[in-house]
């Protein structure tokens, strides 16, 4: 496994934390995030969501559209069992599988690029406007 993301390894169970690449902690999570994380684009929403109403609405809106996306594909890669729901599993223990997490993936990191990138102009208006910019 190769979770970059500590508030995603923290749930992590015992015997699963060896198998990680490594051990990412709340020390190095600036050094360890990356824009291609499932759960780092999912933030998007709560950073949106935190910095409101200073960020505008539909910037939230798409940022929590974009954290629903994500957390469907981080869902179907769990364990748990969402056919019921009408959601078909990604079998990561798979090739098949594995392939089609990182499409999925991939897809996701490609919509949050743009987001992250507005999200981030905004911040540093705000930092400008408060004079710390």
């Amino acid at each position: 496994m190769r979770c970059t993301h500590f508030d995603a390894y923290r749930f992590f169970s015992p015997a699963a934390r060896p198998r990680n690449a490594g051990t990412p902690s709340r020390a190095t999570q600036i050094e360890w995030e990356q824009p291609g994380c499932l759960h780092a684009n999912m933030d998007l929403y709560k950073w949106c969501y935190k910095l409101s109403p200073l960020i505008g609405s539909e910037l939230l809106l798409d940022c929590l559209e974009l954290a629903a996306a994500a957390r469907e594909v981080d869902m179907r890669a769990s364990p748990y069992d969402l056919t019921g729901y009408g959601y078909q599993p990604i079998a990561v223990e798979q090739r098949a599988g594995r392939a089609e997490y990182v499409r999925c993936q991939s897809a996701i990191a490609d919509r949050a690029a743009p987001l992250r990138a507005t999200l981030l102009a905004q911040c540093d208006l705000l930092l400008e406007a408060a004079g710390c910019g």
